[in-house]
């Protein structure tokens, strides 16, 4: 994935947003690289200073010290600094700062802003004054280049003795644990980052497959601070986007045709509701929604214990598009994606659904599903972010499947038929029983 795509630019957000970058490895890269990718029109400035070799990259540089200097945004990209001082310009005045916001949301125009310097070194600590991030801005992507891993920290960070306190370690090489804890501290990372901006991590600089796999691992445990993790390479221009993926696990159904409550059937001695509940869990979803209805009490009651979020449909009779968008409204602003699990099927594991979510990293698919034999779509089923609104306008009794000509529907092959059956009659649990 390009990088404007792995960070959702391409739909998630208006094009005149304020995007500010900071950290180390690339920023400067990154930004001349977005605002490349963005459209015809692009505004870069800084409130730190620049080096003056940073000026051949746009195609305009325009010094601005007072918001009356500002003219009309050209086509292509535009470089706005204050005045120039040896070699480095000046960082804007806040009120042309100001303008330069409104000016981008009124004209739709990209403005990027580089909120603090590395000395070019892939990794960093801020100084006390740093990050300058105006309060406006809407996104915050902070930068660690991954080629400073395993090397002297004299070497590869800025202000190194802040970075080992921030990091909580006395090593003298660069650790993923300490890249980490620096990125996630209140005073590395995290610090200055503008009340429900949306905090993006970009570890940029893992040209290989094992450092991809570093990165990885490491995205999972930046979860927790950010909204979203990058992966990747600007060198490369490809990237993998880790997100939050909810599980969402319809269990409202009466079990009419049945004849019981099919939730709490057991499977190798667990209710069914609680087999799916925990394979959701150990899967790494966040947060597992169990969305009831008919015999609610006696499905929660099977729940018990467990670190999940019941959503009680009072709605359920009116079918099985009323369970989706319960469950849809109760997800969290920054889930990526959602899986749908049904009830009645305990035998998925969480192989499939560790399957589709490093699919999904890769090129965020608007829905992906299993593939089996070839030719059958089975369960789970993912549904990126961007489905979420046609998913809350479904009604009566339908699944998700009725977007499915809404949006692309990717596939992936896999070897397990089993995924295939699901209970609606005891000869079908009976044939369950005996996988």
């Amino acid at each position: 994935m390009q990088l404007h795509h792995a960070l959702r630019l391409h739909v998630a957000h208006p094009i005149g947003q304020s995007i500010a970058f900071v950290g180390a490895g690339g920023k400067t890269t990154a930004i001349f690289q977005l605002a490349r990718e963005l459209g015809t029109k692009a505004i870069v400035t800084a409130t730190s200073h620049l080096g003056v070799w940073q000026i051949s990259l746009a195609d305009r540089h325009v010094v601005v010290e007072s918001p009356q200097d500002i003219g009309e945004i050209e086509a292509g990209i535009t470089l706005v600094t204050g005045g120039v001082e040896g070699e480095r310009t000046q960082p804007v005045d806040p009120d042309v700062l100001n303008n330069l916001r409104e000016k981008a949301k009124r004209d739709g125009i990209p403005l990027l802003i580089e909120a603090d310097g590395a000395r070019q070194k892939p990794l960093k600590a801020p100084a006390a004054h740093e990050p300058p991030i105006p309060d406006f801005v809407e996104t915050v992507i902070v930068m660690a280049g991954l080629g400073g891993l395993g090397k002297p920290i004299s070497e590869t960070v800025f202000r190194e003795e802040e970075f080992k306190r921030i990091s909580e370690s006395a090593s003298q090489r660069v650790t993923a644990e300490m890249v980490v804890k620096a990125l996630t501290h209140p005073e590395g990372g995290l610090k200055n980052i503008p009340q429900g901006a949306r905090r993006v991590a970009l570890l940029n600089q893992a040209e290989t497959p094992e450092m991809q796999s570093i990165g990885g691992k490491m995205a999972r445990e930046l979860l927790g601070q950010f909204d979203s993790v990058l992966v990747g390479s600007l060198q490369q221009n490809n990237f993998q986007t880790f997100e939050r993926a909810a599980g969402i696990i319809l269990a409202a159904g009466a079990s009419k045709r049945f004849g019981t409550p099919k939730q709490l059937l057991n499977w190798k001695g667990k209710p069914f509701v609680r087999q799916a509940a925990e394979t959701a869990l150990g899967a790494g979803l966040q947060p597992v929604v169990i969305v009831t209805g008919a015999d609610a009490e006696k499905v929660e009651n099977a729940l018990a214990g467990l670190d999940v979020t019941i959503v009680r449909n009072e709605n359920w009779q009116s079918g099985q598009a009323s369970s989706i968008v319960a469950g849809v409204k109760s997800l969290p602003r920054n889930t990526g994606a959602s899986f749908f699990l049904l009830a009645d099927q305990p035998q998925i594991g969480s192989d499939v659904i560790q399957a589709l979510k490093e699919v999904h990293a890769q090129s965020l698919p608007p829905i992906l599903a299993p593939l089996v034999l070839e030719e059958r779509r089975a369960n789970p089923v993912l549904f990126d972010r961007v489905t979420f609104s046609d998913l809350l306008a479904l009604t009566g009794d339908v699944g998700g499947r009725a977007i499915f000509g809404k949006h692309k529907v990717e596939y992936l092959p896999w070897h397990d038929d089993a995924l295939l059956l699901d209970v609606d009659t005891p000869e079908d649990y009976e044939r369950l029983k005996n996988l």
